[in-house]
């Protein structure tokens, strides 16, 4: 099998939501097709642009925003850095004017409703995210170009290899959990170490260590604004925010001024099982009401999975005398991504692809490895967790109501959560020689199933609660 190269910060990106898929990557995109043009000089000579979205990045395009993504890529703005609060008006000043600044630069016309079409019965074959870019220029010549969004932000251009792979020599290159397993047992390495090695070949380690914090920063700010952010969720479903009125039922009036205070507050309150439940459950929820209202969130290996790995890093850090220290954090990061990696090798992480099985259930089992190891577990307890966090998450459908990444999307995040926490806890009493299942055996399942699954459940809206819901029901 040829060695695909996948860096921790290919798994976790610092983006916009609602969704990787469908928002992150075609951004990307877009600013790849206008980045070339740059490159081969020609952006000055262009008069038009228009996007096709073919497929499940048609269906659900408008209620995961990649007519604004695209909008804002070919706009020059990045995911990372542009202020979330402009999104709004950036996008009604380019309706209202029916004019596109490429790169913040170059004017051409530009009428989205007519210049974005959505072909929802037309697929390409390669991958059902896909779109294509198109440029006029004043020479009469038309240039263009059509990329495949294939789960967790990670974009390709058609007839081009797949990003990272074989770019770099690993020391310990891993597709595998056996080969993660051969390499752990051959040096004595944990898994967080393995792949800290990996990670020295693309950059010295202080700056992968840097770039971990910098992620676990992202991810707190994101539990935090959630947790105190009120109102209705964007899109028409009427969805009322719900962490920050947990975030008050379990403070009980206690006040707070900002993130530190309010993590010592929530310590205070003990270890009472009920307790701690509520808090993983109100740290997904926060996070992906974030991303359901284009709010700043890391992929984690989705956006739609976004809120699992952040929650019970949360559990980790307050609850199990893990300490916000920046080796536990960047120990639980690490791991966490080489089983990500692991699985987007062996099957997907894309829903449109498998289901939500390839959101929730990978982050799940990221999640589980990782908290797994940080309990002091071995690596082939780590492995085990995360082996038993998707083995009950096979078969999970993706069916957003309305095509919006909110019912069933958030709540799933409390479940995942859950779950990884559950798994740790039976690979941390269990004996992984006796295991009947392999993680590799499950990441096959998962891919099987993936591709048995009927279109309609992956991420279409076409199947499953999209259909048989009322949209006037509230969530709860």
């Amino acid at each position: 099998m040829p060695h695909e190269a996948i860096s921790v910060f290919d798994i976790f990106k610092i983006g916009v939501g609602p969704s990787s898929s469908h928002t992150l990557g075609p951004w990307r995109a877009a600013q790849r097709f206008v980045q070339n043009l740059i490159n081969e000089k020609k952006l000055d000579k262009v008069t038009s642009v228009k996007i096709i979205l073919y497929g499940s990045l048609a269906k659900t395009g408008k209620g995961h925003g990649t007519d604004i993504a695209v909008q804002l890529g070919l706009s020059g703005d990045d995911p990372v850095t542009f202020d979330v609060t402009r999104i709004n008006y950036k996008i009604a000043d380019i309706a209202d004017s029916k004019k596109i600044f490429l790169n913040g630069s170059h004017q051409v016309d530009f009428d989205p409703p007519a210049d974005i079409v959505f072909r929802m019965r037309e697929s390409l074959p390669y991958h059902p995210n896909a779109m294509t870019l198109s440029a006029t220029l004043a020479t009469g010549e038309s240039i263009s170009e059509t990329y495949y969004s294939i789960g967790g932000g990670f974009v390709i251009k058609e007839n081009e290899e797949e990003s990272g792979a074989n770019s770099v020599q690993l020391p310990f290159p891993v597709n595998t959990a056996e080969d993660l397993l051969h390499w752990c047992i051959k040096t004595g390495l944990s898994i967080h170490e393995v792949v800290m090695e990996n990670e020295n070949v693309w950059r010295p380690e202080k700056e992968t260590r840097e770039g971990l914090l910098k992620i676990w920063r992202v991810m707190k700010e994101c539990i935090y604004r959630g947790c105190n952010t009120g109102g209705i969720l964007p899109g028409g479903l009427q969805v009322k925010r719900r962490a920050i009125d947990l975030n008050k039922k379990l403070l009980a009036e206690k006040k707070y001024s900002d993130y530190d205070s309010w993590v010592q507050v929530i310590k205070s309150g003990g270890n009472d099982f009920k307790y701690i439940l509520d808090w993983v459950s109100c740290f997904a929820l926060a996070v992906n009401e974030e991303n359901a209202s284009f709010g700043r969130v890391v992929t984690a290996p989705t956006n739609g999975a976004a809120g699992v790995i952040p929650s019970v890093l949360m559990y980790y850090v307050l609850f199990c005398d893990g300490g916000d220290s920046e080796e536990n954090i960047i120990r639980f990061l690490l791991t966490a991504s080489e089983v990500g990696s692991i699985f987007k090798k062996g099957a997907t992480i894309s829903a449109a692809m498998g289901g939500c099985q390839a959101e929730i259930g990978v982050s799940s089992a990221m999640a589980a490895a990782a908290l797994t190891e940080s309990m002091g577990g071995t690596q082939k307890q780590a492995t085990m967790a995360a082996e038993i966090a998707m083995e009950h998450h096979l078969g999970m459908t993706c069916d957003p109501i309305a095509g919006l990444v909110q019912i069933p999307c958030i709540e799933r995040n409390t479940m995942g959560a859950i779950k990884a926490i559950t798994a740790s806890q039976l690979a941390l009493l269990g004996t992984p020689d006796y295991a009947k299942v392999s993680l590799d055996e499950v990441v096959k399942t998962m891919w099987d199933t993936a591709r048995d699954m009927n279109t309609k459940y992956k991420e279409t809206a076409e199947g499953g609660l999209a259909i048989h819901v009322p949209l006037s029901l509230p969530e709860c």
